[in-house]
């Protein structure tokens, strides 16, 4: 088959857990095309060089710099719902002119087609609200299953029983009709990792600006005149890797898979936040006892997997 892969960019965590899915498509002879934007796109163009790239706008998203970010998404609001309906759009006028089998979205709410088949990949079936707007978590609900409806199938990267990674956000209601639950996607499994043990902690750093600037603000604040080694690793691929010292904390813009897992499995601390895909990684690598979560500030997703994985502990 010929076959679209869209991950969202917000974060670099819906392009990493597209791997292991690009990965099993290449393995099965079918032919994979890659649309996205930002570094989500220059992430996948570098884990898979030989394959074909669209540029994919994704939706204008900045968060604010405070703890709150109920204002900064309202204000988002309207390019959210402009970019769902240019994306839609663009997926139709893309399948009048070249043929698709099927297309994966990761999260983009728009990229449904009566055209071909579509898959919905989430693990966020029930999305958590700000105090304040608990109200509407069941009309933000019923708004969602609508959209995943529009899709011929939704797969929910995570396990189905009790021992699960999401939690409520997947768990807590009935699936949608067309929802299946897909087990973890992690860009490790099946990686062979040597430890690397050469810093004592390592600092795992993504998500959406200016939150994500800040976060490495801190860590460079809190490890740099600590007497043994941390490593930042920022969440910014680019072609060429680039690197800082900042006294004993050591920055690298980007790494490769593999290096990145022998530091995780090597560091004796891991600081990073909650997102969904670095959780599905730490899992895959059984280093989830030994990470300390961050969430960003505001993102209602990551403080309640922050307090589910902390308690779990």
């Amino acid at each position: 088959m010929k076959i679209l892969i869209c991950p969202l960019n917000w974060g670099l965590g819906h392009a990493t857990r597209c791997v292991p899915i690009i990965r099993q498509l290449l393995e099965e002879s079918h032919e994979v095309v890659i649309a996205s934007d930002g570094f989500p796109l220059e992430f996948l163009r570098q884990q898979f060089p030989e394959l074909r790239f669209m540029n994919f706008p994704s939706y204008k998203i900045t968060y604010s710099s405070g703890k709150n970010q109920v204002f900064a998404m309202l204000k988002s609001l309207p390019a959210i719902l402009t970019g769902i309906l240019r994306e839609h759009s663009q997926l139709n006028k893309i399948l009048k002119s070249e043929h698709f089998d099927q297309v994966i979205s990761d999260n983009r709410f728009g990229l449904w087609s009566k055209h071909t088949h579509c898959i919905y990949i989430t693990h966020q079936l029930m999305i958590k609200m700000p105090k304040g707007l608990k109200w509407m978590e069941p009309l933000v609900r019923i708004m969602h299953k609508s959209i995943i409806q529009r899709y011929n199938e939704c797969h929910i990267p995570d396990f189905e029983g009790i021992k699960n990674l999401s939690g409520d956000l997947s768990h807590k209601y009935p699936l949608p009709q067309n929802a299946k639950f897909i087990g973890p996607l992690s860009r490790f499994k099946g990686v062979k990792i040597i430890p690397d043990k050469e810093f004592k902690v390592l600092c795992i750093v993504s998500g959406v600006e200016p939150q994500r600037s800040i976060f490495e603000h801190n860590l460079i604040e809190k490890y740099q005149n600590e007497n043994f080694k941390t490593l930042i690793v920022c969440g910014q691929p680019q072609k060429e890797t680039v690197e800082k010292n900042v006294g004993n904390v050591k920055l690298l813009s980007h790494l490769n898979d593999n290096k990145l897992g022998e530091y995780i499995v090597g560091s004796q601390n891991i600081i990073a936040r909650s997102g969904y895909s670095t959780l599905m990684d730490l899992s895959t690598l059984n280093c989830l006892d030994k990470a300390e979560f961050i969430p960003t500030p505001g993102q209602t997703e990551q403080e309640y997997l922050c307090t589910l994985h902390t308690t779990k502990k």
